[in-house]
């Protein structure tokens, strides 16, 4: 069968959280399924002199559904600023890191399948403080799968709408990174909220 990606953005991480648990309950392979946060308030610091960290927490609270979430990591790509990461995504991400091109996050949507209109939008978002959730999902699931994604996730044509109102003409990767008042200010006038 034929493998499609389907992503969902989310201003709110728990509600990120909750897409991915709800993918593996509706039966996505956890190798399938990847997220991208952004990390400029620093929301998620590992404990690495405890070798824990709030990673394994957040993994915990969905079960069986924490491999993922319990294996999030921190990059920082220009362009977007810190993030967390985690699945297929991040390794491409990572990629993009080194490179030091945000740009390459475009580009590794667009060559997942995902129309360069929206991964403009998906990447300025989370450079102001979303989540991004992304699963490779077989053709015939497509519909239904991102059905189980569509309710608490950011209608991706009305937050364009929203960016270019205020001046927004397209994902820039020389932008400076928000900080991490810009964050929690974009956070609250959404309404979402952090881990």
């Amino acid at each position: 069968m034929t493998k499609v990606t389907i992503s969902r953005l989310f201003d709110d991480y728990g509600d990120a959280q909750k897409a991915v648990a709800q993918l593996r309950e509706a039966g996505v392979a956890e190798d399938d399924i990847s997220i991208i946060a952004n990390n400029a308030d620093k929301w998620y610091a590992p404990d690495l002199a405890g070798g824990a960290g709030k990673g394994a927490a957040i993994g915990a609270g969905f079960g069986g559904f924490g491999g993922l979430l319990a294996g999030l990591g921190l990059l920082a790509i220009p362009g977007l600023g810190p993030v967390v990461a985690a699945g297929w995504l991040a390794a491409a991400a990572t990629g993009a890191a080194v490179a030091g091109a945000a740009g390459g996050v475009i580009g590794m949507l667009a060559e997942a399948g995902v129309a360069v209109n929206e991964a403009e939008v998906y990447a300025e978002s989370i450079r102001r403080g979303g989540s991004l959730v992304s699963a490779k999902v077989e053709a015939a699931d497509k519909e239904r799968l991102e059905a189980v994604l569509h309710p608490s996730s950011v209608d991706v044509t009305a937050r364009r709408t929203e960016l270019e109102s205020s001046g927004w003409h397209g994902f820039n990767p020389q932008a400076p990174d928000p900080t991490a008042e810009d964050i929690r200010r974009h956070r609250g006038s959404r309404g979402g909220g952090s881990a």
